[in-house]
């Protein structure tokens, strides 16, 4: 990856709707091999893929809640029961695994505390493998994280 494709990522995560001519402009490169280095980009895995961002609270999804796992055993099989269960339940936005104390940071949105705990009582308690959760709210955003910064040369 070199100066010009970390420009073409910079302005693909500002604008995914950009048009290719719009983009070669803005990365001083012809319209083909513009063209020719993105999908490269992609087939390489750099690009994921393409969206939109959406508003949670236009959504009606106005609080968010970070939730903190750590299950009763760290066993692989106990760690993959976990995750298949994760990735089964909607609610759960994002899972990553953790250094630390605890294994596992969740994010969840939910429309009001009421919804909160019933996904609690009914979504994560079913879970398989917990050992003990603490759920944060947050109660301010500060900065959003959208970019993925890119390594500079």
């Amino acid at each position: 990856m070199d100066e010009i494709d970390s420009k073409i990522i910079i302005e693909l995560q500002q604008d995914g709707r950009l048009t290719n001519q719009k983009l070669s402009e803005r990365v001083n490169l012809s319209p083909s091999p513009c063209h020719r280095r993105v999908r490269i980009l992609e087939e390489s895995g750099v690009i994921e893929g393409y969206g939109a961002r959406i508003s949670h609270r236009a959504l009606g999804m106005p609080i968010i809640a970070f939730i903190t796992v750590r299950l009763a055993v760290q066993s692989k099989n106990a760690m993959a029961e976990f995750e298949q269960g994760v990735r089964r339940t909607p609610e759960i936005t994002a899972c990553y695994l953790m250094s630390g104390r605890q294994d596992y940071l969740l994010q969840v949105f939910a429309a009001s505390l009421d919804s909160y705990e019933q996904f609690v009582r009914e979504k994560l308690s079913e879970l398989p493998g917990i050992g003990q959760w603490e759920t944060n709210f947050v109660f301010g955003e500060i900065k959003k994280g959208y970019l993925t910064p890119t390594p500079r040369r």
